[in-house]
This record gives C-alpha cells, structure tokens and sequence, in this order.
C-alpha cells in the first residue's frame, strides 16, 4: 500500500519569507569572495586514471590531505577520481569525521547539511527533495543512491531506501559523494536530480575490533559489532552486524481523529522502528567482494491508506545484495573494472480495515496484506584509458535481468486477492561512453552519452557536456547541460496494462547550469551556482472512470541558485554556509510572472554548521542550523517555514580507544510539519520535538 501514493499537481502560491538571512548569506559569500588571493595557473600533465581513492594513497591520510589543500577528490561524478574543481558536477564530500562530529544518525540528518537537498518524513519513510522537487507521493525514484558504486534503488518501485531502511550502518562510511545535477549519461535510470554515492569503509580503517552503543529519546537503543583487518598488502577483511530498536513516541495527538471512536486522536504504541543489519567485505588481490543484509520493521501511527486509526499498521523491508567487483590497471594509463550482482527486495505490508457484515450489518476489522518480492541480477564492464597525454577515454556497458518483480496484496480472513502481478525475465542494458579531454592546461571538454534499451518504452540517449574553465588556478567555471531519465516503475506500467491503456514513456528532464567555484587561502572555499531545468512527460496519478490511472502529464520548469562557503581555521574550526533559492512551478501555467509553485516545494533552504574544538584533536562542540522556508501542501494552505537546530558533543580517547558523543536534536523544540500525500487523512505531519542520543564507540 504504500506503494501506491500518488504524484500530485501544482497548489497555491508561497508567501514571503525571511529575506535578510537572504541578504546576509549573500552579503557574506560577497566579501569573502573578495579576500582570496588566486595565483595563476602552472602547466601540469595529465595525471594517471585512479579507478578508486585509496589506490593512491592510504584512505584516511589521503582524505587528510585533500582536505587542506581544499581541492578533494571525487570519483562519482565521471567514475574514475578527479579533483572536485574538474568534475562535471557540482559535489559536496560528506566525510566519516563530520559525521561523528554532528552526531548524525542516518542518511536524512546527513543529507540534509547538503545545499539545495531537503526532507519529508510521514512517520514511516524519509523522501528527499532536490532543488525544490519533492511532490507528496514520490517514492524517491528521482535520485540514484549507491553503495561503494552498487545501486541501492530498487528494482520495481525504483525507490532509494535513504532512511533507516537503509542497509548499511552508518558508522560505516568513509565518505558520502553527492553530484547534482543529471547523472543519466554515465548511471542511467534514476540519476535524475543527482547521484548519492556511499563509500564504505575497509578493515583496514577499523584495524581491530570495534563495539558501539548508543542510547537517545523515545527508548532508541542500538549496538554494533565490527571487526576489521587488513592482513597483507592484498588481503583486507571487515564484517559488522548492528542492530536497533525504537518505541517511538508512545502517545501522538492527530486532531484528524479527535472523535471518542477513534480514541479521541491518540495514537498509542504505533510508532515503533526494529532495523537488523549485517555488512562483509573482503579484498582479494584485484577482487572485491560484498554483502549486505537489512531488515527493517516500522510501526505506522497515522491511519495511512484508510486503515482505522489506532489499529496495526505495519511496513516490513527487507533489502540484500552480493557483489563481486574486479579492478585492475595496465600500467599508469589503462584501467579494467566489472561487476557482477544479485540483489533481492521484500516487502511487506499489514493494514487494518473496517468492514460491514452483508447479514447483520454490524461492523468488524480484517486484515490486508502487501507481500512484494523481486529478484534481479546484472553486471558492468568498464574501460577506462588515457589517450594522447591530454584525454581520459571511458567506455562501459551494463546489463540487468530481472528474475522477478511480483505484487501481491489480499484478505486475510475472508480471503480474497486484491492484485496479483507476477513478471518475470524482463531485461534492459546500456553502453555509454564518456571523454575528458585538456584542450587547453586550463580548459577542459567533459562529455558523454549513454544509450539505454528497456522491454517496456524502448530506447532513450542522454547526453552530458560540460566546458570546465580556471582562469586562475584558485578558480574554476563550470558550464555543463544534460539530460536524464526516470523510467516508468512496474507498478506505474501495471496499473496502465490493467486499463489496457498504451505504455508509459520515461520522464525526462534537461539542465542547464552555469557554476563557479573559488579557493581561497588555505582551508576556505566557496561556490556560487545558478541551474534551470524542465522536466518533459512527468508521470502523475490521474483518475480514470470510478478509478485511477497513471499518465505521462505535466511539464514542470524550475531555475535557482546555490552558494555556499566553507573554511576551516589554524585553530581546528570548521565551519559551512549554504543558501538555495528555487522557483518550481509547473510550465504548462500559461500566466509566466504567476508565482503558484508545485506541492512541497520550499523557495528557501539556508543552513550553517560550525565544529569547535574544545580541546586540541580530543573533545569538540558541534552545531547546526538550518531553515526551510513554508511550502504549500498537496491540499489548500501551506505548512510554515522553521529553523531547526542540533548541537553534539564529541570526546575523543575518554580513555584508550573509548569515545563518548552526546548530541541534542531540535535543540530549541521547534513546532513543524511536513506535507504529505493524499494517502493520509491528515494534510501534513507535525515532526518531533527536542530529542537526546548519547553513544559510547570503544576500539580494541
């Protein structure tokens, strides 16, 4: 059932919000743009194809590095590394150490100290919003989330599991890669807004024995194992299980139900969250191999799909994968990599109903089920070579056989089946090519393009070119257009066959985006980023008869801005300021200076973070901010805008491998809501209040 929340159209107009923190960002990313000091370029050769950050040197003393030089490296954005300053991208670095330092608990509170990025949750899942798109009712299908490069997104919902369904531990991560910007040319089908890669950590960057414990609001307890061991210079070993339990808030207040029937609006014990984890990876020589399993259990209180209120609600994930992954490099200047892959998703779904008996008219409660099973399993081959001194050649091809994507929802007592959809063996490959090329030592041409091939709508090409400009050594500009694609689920595919309607055609969208990045004196860094992008064919839920159908609709055209700035100071501080402005509306509005914009769309996102050390590399404050501005909700009215703050605290080496963290989250108890889809009585959902974790993490 929760499969089935729809994609809404465009609401009403967004009001005015705080302008001088509008006035204030810009005004600070004004003068600090001033107090550089860029020096001019000096010729460099080309350097060697590295297929992954730690070939070249040790992972933590290389992102060390990177760090001070304030020019890091990433490999997501062409899949081979490269400065941050030459990717076709603009990316954001999300390292293991800020996380520990801000006390984040999941990809949602990472995630969300991104630029342009923002967050719904409806008490059972977290859906993420890219540049103002967010519709109620998307199940993350516009984003691409990967692991160590695998692909987290399912394969019949093509959601990306980004909150605690998650299947990783979070302790887990080196570092989280997030491109913006269409990725389709080089991933494919979801690479949409962007492209969040995860990379996991080794054994040898636990190199031991690694227990953690931790404790927080709501009775959320959570405990991890991990060993780790790099055992020579070819063989690296880490395993981890973790596991975590949250009642939940015991007793929340839905004035929707405020009615003696539906116990007056309380919903009391429903809000529960059970995760299981299990992570392997072992290196062998030029083999990786890699193994995830999650299980993820959630309580839903608030009578989602029509279900009565106060009764059992319940959404089960479970989410697996093998892979087996070759690297290898032919001298400086050729590199090989492939894959191979199975992965399989369960879901499970238990909803309480009222019914009528047909004889005595008196009312009773059944049971209704969702049991959703998929199987797939694929592979990739890549080339990856330097050409002619001046130009990084990348050839690749995927390929994917879905073994099998079924939905079943029924009755339990009486027994009867609501859906039944089994399918079976469909396929769908890609090849893509890509070519950076130094035609001058300070100008670079990026472009590529993939060609995909799908059973269900045919083809689709999608291309990416990119001009990236230093016109000084500090200062890179970056001009880049592209377009992606999100194909049409198999659920969207099966409620059209089910109308004997013809086929789905894939969303499309196109960009444009003009960036400019300076670094300054060492440690500081800013960005300034101005995007527009349509979006073409959007698949929205329409009604059809006494039902309803998905259709390819609207057309939505947005453009915005994004600036941020970034240092860190002799002293330890680190801190980060970012402001994105968008306008999303929908472009078939004939009336251009309306300001009407699509559901649970912000026009304002600010955020700011600030680490402290309180004693020199051993103990640390760390505090984050960050404003959404109001948006509008699926239904009439908007949810206000908020300013939510958290504050951690981080003892490192309390005693010989022993670190203690305490973090206070909505630090000032601010009221908010976020929208939610028409699957809910409720238009919006008010989100927690001031909540505590404290953790314990001991290395031996």
């Amino acid at each position: 059932m929760k499969k089935h929340e729809s994609m809404n159209n465009l609401l009403k107009q967004f009001g005015k919000t705080r302008k001088t923190f509008h006035a204030f960002v810009f005004l600070l990313f004004a003068l600090t743009m001033l107090c550089g000091f860029p020096v001019f370029a000096e010729e460099a050769e080309l350097p060697p194809v590295i297929q992954n950050a730690d070939d070249m040197l040790d992972a933590e003393l290389r992102w060390l590095k990177a760090e001070a030089e304030a020019d890091a490296f990433v490999w997501s954005a062409s899949k081979y590394e490269q400065k941050i300053s030459e990717a076709p991208s603009l990316v954001t670095i999300i390292t293991s150490e800020k996380i520990k330092k801000f006390g984040w608990r999941g990809l949602p509170d990472i995630l969300q100290n991104v630029g342009g990025i923002y967050f719904t949750y409806n008490r059972n899942y977290h859906y993420i919003g890219v540049r103002g798109f967010n519709p109620p009712g998307d199940l993350n299908t516009r984003v691409l989330l990967l692991a160590d490069g695998h692909r987290i997104n399912d394969n019949v919902f093509e959601q990306a599991f980004i909150g605690t369904d998650f299947p990783i531990d979070i302790d887990l991560i080196d570092r989280i890669e997030i491109t913006r910007g269409p990725g389709s040319c080089l991933y494919g089908n979801n690479a949409f807004f962007g492209v969040i890669n995860v990379i996991l950590k080794k054994g040898k960057d636990i190199n031991g024995t690694e227990t953690s414990v931790s404790a927080g609001s709501y009775d959320a307890y959570e405990g991890r194992f991990t060993y780790g061991k790099k055992f020579s210079h070819n063989i690296d070993l880490l395993i981890s299980g973790s596991a975590y339990d949250s009642k939940g808030d015991e007793e929340i207040y839905y004035k929707e139900f405020d009615d003696p029937s539906t116990n007056n609006g309380c919903a009391e014990g429903n809000d529960a969250d059970k995760v299981r984890n299990l992570f392997l990876k072992l290196s062998l020589w030029d083999f990786t191999l890699s193994g995830v399993y999650n299980s993820r259990d959630k309580d839903v209180p608030t009578a989602a799909f029509g279900t009565v209120f106060n009764e059992p609600l319940d959404t089960i994930d479970d989410r697996a994968y093998g892979e087996l992954k070759y690297e290898h490099g032919f001298g400086e200047h050729f590199n090989m990599a492939a894959r191979i892959y199975y992965d399989y998703y369960i879901y499970k779904g238990t909803y309480s109903y009222s019914g009528t008996d047909e004889d005595s008219g008196e009312e009773y409660l059944y049971i209704n089920k969702d049991d959703d099973v998929s199987e797939w399993f694929g592979g990739e081959l890549k080339l990856t070579r330097n050409l002619f001194g001046n130009s990084i050649l990348t050839l690749g091809a995927e390929f994917q056989h879905n073994i099998r994507q079924n939905m079943f929802n029924y009755d339990e007592s009486p027994y009867s089946v609501g859906l039944l959809m089994k399918k079976k063996g469909s396929e769908s490959y890609a090849v893509y090519i890509q070519d950076e090329t130094r035609i001058f030592q300070n100008l670079i041409f990026n472009g590529g393009i993939r060609y995909d091939r799908y059973e269900s709508f045919g083809d689709t090409l999608n291309p990416r070119l990119s001009l990236i400009y230093h016109p000084l050594e500090t200062t890179s500009l970056k001009l880049i257009y592209g377009t992606a694609f999100r194909a049409p689920d198999v659920y969207e595919q099966y409620v059209r066959e089910w109308a004997s309607m013809p086929a789905l055609d894939p969303e499309k969208i196109t960009t444009y985006e003009i960036i400019a990045e300076q670094n300054f004196r060492e440690g500081f860094k800013g960005f300034i980023s101005y995007f527009k992008y349509k979006i073409d064919d959007l698949i929205s839920q329409v009604t059809y008869g006494d039902s309803w159908t998905y259709e390819n609709t609207d057309e939505i055209e947005a453009e915005g801005i994004e600036l941020g700035f970034q240092g860190k100071w002799k002293n330890g501080v680190v801190g980060n300021i970012s402001y994105s402005y968008q306008k999303v509306k929908n472009g078939q509005v004939e009336d251009d200076e309306s300001d009407e914009t699509v559901s649970n769309s912000p026009r304002h996102l600010i955020k700011g973070d600030i680490s402290v050390p309180l004693i020199p590399e051993k103990m640390f404050a760390s505090f984050e901010c960050r404003y959404v501005s109001e948006r509008n909700m699926i239904q009439d009215g908007t949810v206000k805008d908020y300013a939510v703050g958290n504050l951690t605290f981080l003892w490192k080496n309390v005693i010989n491998g022993l670190e203690l963290s305490a973090s206070v989250y909505n630090l000032f108890d601010e009221k908010y809501s976020d929208p939610v889809s028409k699957d809910h009585e409720q238009k919006s959902i008010e989100q927690d209040g001031r909540t505590f974790r404290l953790k314990l993490t001991y290395k031996y």
